[in-house]
Formats: C-alpha cells, structure tokens, sequence
C-alpha cells in the first residue's frame, strides 16, 4: 500500500519537481529566444554558429514548455564561439602525439528579463579527441555534433538547474 501511495504522491508531484534536476516555474516563464550565435574564430565550418544554435533552439523546445519568442521573450541567450582549434593531446613512445583534440568554446550570456538577478555570463568549453592518424575533415560532423550535445546540456543546465 505504501509503495502505490509513493507512487501517486511522485506523479502528482510531477509538475513541481523534474527528474531531470531542472525546474522551470511557468507560472512566470513561458517563451524563450535564441539569437544566432557569432564566431570569433577563423578556422570553423561557415556553418558551426547556425548548427549550435538550432541546436540550443531544440534542446529548450524538446526538454522544456518554453516556446520560441523573438518578441519581449522571459529568457534570452546569446553566444559566440571564441575558440575552435585542433591540439595535440597525448604524446606516446618516442614524444610525438598519438591524439589530437577539437576544442570549441562558447562564450554565453543568459539573460533573464523576468528575474534579472539570475542572469550569468559563462564560458562552455568541451572536446572530442580522435587518433592523430585521422584527418578532421573525416569525422568533424561527428565531433561537432558530439560537442554540440555536451554543450548544449551544460548550457540548458546552467540556464534552468535549480540545484
């Protein structure tokens, strides 16, 4: 009896409290806004700041109830890609690199127009190592869209984690 009791209490509970370690309080949030993001770097796909910011577009819309508002929007985010370069990570026998590392790094700004005290400017860095016997061009998709997910998971927690 106890355990059907908790697990009526959990799905009441439900709309308070996300098992994913966010909340959001809709009663004051409804809408949201990405602005395309800007690329500092001179090295990227000419692409990279649309993808990343569909990307963020997506990740809100999917894990939140937040719709997409370029007028008057609750929360704002703003990033440019500050770094987007390829290192030589870890040497093997004889000193030379067998892994080289993507880094990317965003500079992000979140602004909360609702409760302006909330509002951060943070750096999100992340990588994808790959053999150094590989060429970028070979796997770049695949990293970018690696990075993009690690990225947009530290940015949408930051942004919404109550924690």
């Amino acid at each position: 009896m106890r355990f059907i009791w908790a697990v009526f209490v959990l799905i009441w509970a439900g709309g308070c409290y996300s098992f994913k370690g966010f909340s959001i309080d809709y009663s004051k949030y409804s809408n949201y806004y990405v602005s395309t993001f800007q690329n500092t770097t001179t090295n990227s796909p000419p692409t990279l700041p649309q993808t990343l910011t569909e990307n963020l577009k997506e990740k809100i819309r999917v894990e939140s109830k937040l719709v997409f508002s370029e007028l008057e929007p609750h929360v704002e985010f703003a990033a440019t890609i500050v770094r987007y370069d390829v290192t030589s990570e870890a040497p093997s026998t004889g000193e030379t690199a067998s892994i080289n590392r993507l880094n990317v790094n965003l500079a992000v700004e979140y602004i909360n127009h609702v409760e302006e005290d909330k509002g951060w400017k943070k750096n999100f860095p992340f990588f994808f190592d790959f053999p150094v016997s590989t060429d970028l061009a070979s796997i770049e998709d695949d990293a970018i869209n690696e990075i993009s997910k690690q990225l947009m998971e530290d940015i949408f927690n930051a942004a919404f984690n109550d924690w």
